[in-house]
């Protein structure tokens, strides 16, 4: 099967924003972050859906949770009905090479790195999401700094984690 270049991705992503901002979509920019506290209150605590932060977060909150569905469900069917390729790994082949097969030292890690991104992309005042595809496509400050910072800190933590093999 033929790869899809990056162009394709790039112009298929523009569309999607394009259709994300306009009246006929969702007429606000893309994230995901909202999500989690907007499913919670539905979910476990039916007396802060009265609330004032409930209230501001209801329509996002709801279009975000389609937006998630909507982004996953298709990739699920595509890899497990169609190329019969879904596979489930807590550990990942680099992982395991690197840093050796256990699962409590890479969940805790994840963790952690998931803790310090999102922590990061709340002080820069959105989500992970919202910032790569809506804010930097805006050229927001907040959004190009906090792109900046994250792909830094990539290559360090893949310097760190990941490093070269001597030849032998």
């Amino acid at each position: 099967m033929k790869q899809h270049t990056w162009w394709i991705g790039g112009i298929a992503m523009s569309l999607l924003l394009l259709f994300t901002f306009s009246i006929w979509g969702a007429d606000r920019p893309i994230g995901a972050s909202t999500t989690v506290p907007y499913l919670a209150t539905l979910i476990v605590d039916s007396s802060a859906q009265e609330g004032n932060y409930f209230q501001k977060i209801h329509h996002s909150g709801a279009w975000e949770a389609l937006f998630l569905l909507g982004v996953f469900l298709p990739l699920l069917i595509w890899r497990v009905l169609i190329k019969r390729t879904f596979q489930w790994s807590v550990i990942p082949d680099g992982w395991r090479e690197r840093k050796g097969s256990s699962v409590l030292s890479r969940l805790i890690w994840s963790f952690i790195a998931g803790f310090l991104m999102i922590i990061g992309a709340r002080l820069a005042g959105g989500c992970t999401s919202g910032h790569f595809m809506s804010g930097m496509s805006q050229l927001a400050i907040s959004s190009i700094l906090f792109g900046a910072v994250v792909l830094s800190s990539l290559l360090l933590t893949g310097y760190l984690f990941y490093p070269t093999k001597k030849a032998e």
